[in-house]
C-alpha cells in the first residue's frame, strides 16, 4: 500500500493549498534535514521526501517564506505519508498539519498564500496531482 493515513485524516481540507515550492528545514532523531515543500495552506505543508517521518510525529519546522527576511519556527504533526513507489507518478512526502500556531505566523502564511494566489494563474485540475 503506497499511502499510509490516519483516521482522522479523511476528512475535507479546512483551507485550500497554493502549489508553490519552499524550502523547509526540519528535525529528526538523526538531525536536521531541509526538503521542498510542494504546496502550502494556512493549515499545513506538504514536504516533498523521500524519508517521510510516520503518521502522528511531531515536529519542528523552519519555514522560509519569500517575502520574509528571517525564516520562522512552527511545530506541526504528520497527519499524511505517502511512501516513495518505483514508477508512481505520485510524490512521495508528508503532509504535516500545522499545531500550535501564534497569530502572527498564522496571518504571514495566509497572506503569503492569498498575495500567490493572486499572482499565479490558476492550475486546471487534471495536472494537480
Amino acid at each position: 500500500m503506497a499511502e499510509k493515513a490516519d483516521k482522522t485524516a479523511k476528512s475535507p481540507r479546512k483551507s485550500a493549498r497554493l502549489h508553490h515550492e519552499l524550502l523547509v528545514g526540519y528535525r529528526t532523531v538523526t538531525g536536521f534535514i531541509t526538503d521542498w515543500a510542494v504546496n502550502i495552506s494556512k493549515g499545513g505543508i506538504f514536504i516533498n521526501t523521500p524519508k517521510p517521518l510516520p503518521v502522528g510525529n511531531t515536529v519542528s519546522l523552519n519555514i522560509a517564506l519569500p517575502d520574509n527576511a528571517f525564516p520562522f519556527v512552527l511545530t506541526g504533526k504528520v497527519v499524511r505519508v505517502i511512501e516513495h513507489v518505483a514508477n508512481s507518478a505520485e510524490t512521495a512526502g508528508m503532509a504535516v498539519e500545522f499545531i500550535d500556531v501564534d497569530e502572527e505566523k498564522l496571518a504571514r502564511i495566509e497572506g503569503f498564500v492569498e498575495k500567490l494566489r493572486k499572482e499565479l494563474p490558476e492550475m486546471p485540475r487534471s495536472s494537480r496531482k
